[in-house]
């Protein structure tokens, strides 16, 4: 067993005594549990640290393991330039790590590194881990905007990659967790916050993995949650093992919510494979969803298939499609998601195409191969994908915001030549004014031009 333990630790610089001048002691509990867990890392003895961090180069579709010989980040940025943390890079063991990772299908190396990298998600906890004579090297590791499955199955490389090189790996998981606890903490307050902290910490408390994939990807946006993901790739680097759980502390003292765990391993345990429980209760969950689609949903489904499994697109029109479908012209938009994140959204404000359903094959297709915030999609994404189409009504002109409503009208800001637009009953869009704000923006369009508004409705088909 080459992973010896994980730890969870958050990431404040106003622990470090050099940046809070005092005010770490209010946070007594998380400052005397960092060091308890950091002693618990310098007794296990590793050869490799593995850190994950959330402030490390972060890419939608690329997991960034840090290159080079060694790292460097100090505290400059938080007033103490004085503290500077070194650590040599475990070159072998990121060889290693990349090509098990390359194996699985993950899109991971050492490309995208920045030349300015203060990382204190790196940092805060290399204080405390020398500080309790940890001196070994490290293999530093970001996030990306992948899945929670994704994130889990790289830990699981890194399993694989400790136990391949027989190194005593320790995986230390930084990240804090809700930034919206109170009304006077630097992010404000949602009810989404503590009951996330909530959450989470019992998770962590009783060693349930499964949770920490299962988190609603809403709920947590709005929780303005920041080390989920560092969680779950801990959770895969635990893959198979039985642990004994320890949450040592958890405090939100300046509205930000940090907590400290510690889990040793204590010998197999086929029960605990969450990575395949996640992915068969997905594929049962998407069964379900697929038996259920109508035919607009299908027909999108039906057209991405096509194109991504052949590179040819539909030739023909199903012949049982409604009748509406095929003599009726709207525009429409095609949405995709992977386990409850976008994977891409493309559609026409106007009819581009002789009928509404050979716009949903344009579009569908679009979605899935051209939108510019997403790499395309690839044949084993297929079968986890959902779609959503919305058919588009005609738009009206109107005069002022007070003749919108987020759930009921999508919105259409218009300078010029240039446009943007959102659709309706959005998840986190809650009032008008960012409803407005986010189409704005979409168009190009500068807070002090002046603009018109229009307003449509849909019909959602999921």
């Amino acid at each position: 067993m080459s992973i010896l333990g994980a730890v969870i630790v958050p990431h404040p610089p106003v622990i470090l005594p050099e940046v809070g001048r005092g005010r770490e002691h209010k946070v007594q509990a998380t400052l005397d549990a960092y060091r308890a867990a950091a002693r618990q890392a310098a007794d296990w003895a590793p050869e490799t640290l593995i850190i994950t961090s959330p402030h490390a180069p972060l890419y939608s579709d690329y997991f960034h393991i840090s290159p080079g010989k060694s790292g460097c980040w100090d505290m400059s940025a938080f007033g103490a330039p004085q503290v500077r943390l070194e650590a040599k890079y475990d070159e072998a063991f990121r060889m290693e790590l990349v090509k098990r990772a390359q194996e699985a299908g993950l899109q991971a190396g050492i490309l995208g590194e920045k030349a300015y990298d203060p990382d204190h998600g790196t940092a805060v906890p290399l204080y405390f881990l020398r500080e309790a004579g940890v001196t070994c090297p490290i293999v530093r590791i970001g996030l990306s905007g992948f899945t929670p499955l994704e994130h889990y199955q790289l830990g699981q490389c890194i399993a694989a990659a400790a136990e391949a090189l027989g190194r005593r790996t320790v995986l230390i998981a930084s990240g804090d967790l809700s930034h919206k606890l109170t009304e006077d903490g630097p992010y404000g307050f949602v009810p989404e916050g503590p009951a996330f902290d909530e959450q989470i910490t019992a998770a962590m408390a009783e060693g349930d993995f499964a949770r920490l994939l299962s988190f609603d990807p809403i709920f947590c946006g709005r929780a303005a949650e920041c080390g989920l993901r560092s969680f779950q790739i801990m959770a895969g680097a635990l893959d198979g093992l039985a642990v004994r759980p320890q949450l040592l502390s958890h405090e939100g003292t300046f509205g930000v919510g940090y907590a400290v765990a510690v889990f040793t391993p204590t010998g197999p345990d086929e029960s605990r494979r969450f990575g395949l429980r996640y992915e068969r209760l997905a594929r049962e969950r998407l069964e379900a969803r697929k038996a259920a689609e109508d035919p607009w949903v299908r027909l999108a489904r039906q057209s991405l298939e096509t194109y991504i499994r052949t590179g040819q697109r539909l030739s023909e029109l199903p012949e049982d499609l409604p009748e509406e479908m095929c003599t009726s012209q709207a525009g429409a938009f095609v949405s995709l998601h992977i386990d409850g994140q976008l994977r891409g959204c493309i559609g026409t404000i106007s009819p581009a195409a002789p009928s509404v359903a050979e716009e949903i094959v344009q579009n569908a297709v679009s979605a899935g191969t051209g939108d510019p915030r997403f790499r395309p999609v690839r044949a084993h994404e297929l079968d986890r994908l959902e779609y959503k189409v919305d058919v588009l009504g005609a738009a009206e002109q109107i005069n002022s915001p007070e003749e919108l409503d987020v759930r009921r009208y999508g919105v259409i800001v218009s300078c010029g030549h240039r446009r943007g637009l959102l659709l309706p009953d959005l998840e986190g869009v809650d009032t008008v004014e960012q409803q407005i704000d986010i189409a704005r923006q979409k168009g190009g369009i500068a807070p002090d031009e002046s603009y018109t508004l229009e307003r449509f409705e849909v019909v959602r088909h999921i």
